[in-house]
């Protein structure tokens, strides 16, 4: 930005690293999530590393979602730990716990930056963008705030090929979109909706019909078919499960069984949204990452 009275370029300030949330903020909102599930059945080396890069990604979510004050100026502070994370080689030039935890992880598996930076980059996009015109836009949206997520798993067991990637994009956006669809009311509330502006037309639900109590019959159909589309991703990508062994196929068991449970916890709910975010008890989420992991999809 340019300076008024000099004409000189301004670099805008980052706040300090102090004033983004802390561990155990994160470690807080993670509590009870899809990732604790799995997490449990892993060896300690693998959990380590896949918890560690969870962390990164919820703290990042913090900001973008939560943080008081400037939040793009929060997540620039971040950028600029992360990078300094990467340019030592992961030797610890990071400052915040979190990348610090991370710089490790980072370092013994040799991770790209890019996953980190995307996460980054759609929390960007949620304070700049509150609205999605068609599901293909929220699609897009989906490859920088889910999918690096699970290209950064498979690159935890080593298995990162094209073709694991790509049935991992299909498992991650659809957990993504499981995830909206849950929290309609909250991202609502919160300025922000994730229902496709096409799809709001087409089943008849307005802006006003989001302020409600309770879902109304337009709006508990317009999330059924949502919910069946977000099913058929998960189903297409839950082949992966089928390609993996040992600790690996536990892991992404639990993502998809987590995903699946939720689903049908917001069917049961008779796709009511708005009288609070369906939640699948854990007992659900283990039953179904039990049977994905024996099926292998």
């Amino acid at each position: 930005m340019a300076d008024a009275a000099t004409g000189k370029v301004r670099l805008q300030a980052r706040p300090p690293l102090s004033q983004l949330p802390g561990e155990g903020e994160v470690r807080a909102r993670a509590s009870g999530e899809n990732f604790s599930v799995a997490s449990l059945l892993l060896p300690r080396r693998e959990r380590a590393h896949l918890l560690a890069i969870y962390a990164y990604a919820r703290l990042v979510d913090e900001i973008g979602d939560a943080a008081a004050g400037d939040r793009l100026a929060k997540l620039g502070a971040l950028e600029a730990d992360l990078r300094g994370l990467f340019d030592a080689a992961g030797q610890g030039r990071a400052s915040h716990p979190v990348c610090v935890r991370l710089a490790s992880t980072v370092a013994a598996l040799e991770l790209p930056l890019a996953p980190f930076l995307a996460l980054i980059e759609a929390n960007r996009q949620d304070q700049e963008k509150t609205s999605y015109r068609s599901f293909e836009e929220l699609l897009a949206y989906c490859t920088l705030s889910a999918n690096p997520v699970g290209e950064l798993v498979l690159r935890v067991f080593g298995l990162a090929t094209p073709a694991r990637i790509a049935l991992s994009n299909s498992v991650c956006t659809a957990l993504q979109l499981a995830e909206h669809w849950q929290d309609v009311a909250e991202d609502h509330a919160a300025g922000r909706v994730y229902l496709p502006e096409e799809d709001l037309a087409r089943f008849g639900v307005s802006r006003e019909d989001l302020d409600q109590a309770h879902s109304g019959a337009a709006l508990a159909r317009l999330l059924a078919f949502e919910v069946e589309r977000a099913r058929a991703l998960l189903d297409e990508g839950a082949a992966l499960v089928g390609t993996l062994a040992g600790s690996a196929r536990i892991a992404v068991a639990g993502y998809v069984g987590g995903g699946r449970a939720t689903l049908e916890a917001i069917a049961r709910a008779g796709y009511d949204v708005l009288a609070g975010p369906p939640r699948a008890k854990r007992r659900a989420r283990l039953a179904h990452t039990v049977r994905v992991y024996r099926r292998g999809a």
